[in-house]
């Protein structure tokens, strides 16, 4: 298992936002066949600190990216 990311790691700050889009479609198909819905998922203005926020609850990007990780690791083959 990966070690989760810090929402203050400076990496985060690289991220536009078409790639958290991007993550934000992958979650979305990832997500799908477990239950996982969130249909107003979004990216956030304004950020904090130089990091965009993603919007459900003004999760950082560390969030979505820790999310993923955990999706990717129990998908099926």
């Amino acid at each position: 298992m990966n070690t989760p990311v810090d929402p203050h790691d400076p990496y985060l700050r690289t991220y536009t936002e078409p790639e958290v889009t991007a993550l934000l479609r992958e979650l979305h198909e990832r997500g799908r066949p477990l239950g996982l819905r969130w249909g107003s998922i979004t990216v956030a203005e304004p950020t904090i600190d130089g990091r965009l926020l993603v919007d459900f609850g003004d999760a950082p990007v560390s969030t979505l990216l820790n999310l993923l990780t955990l999706l990717r690791e129990t998908a099926p083959g």
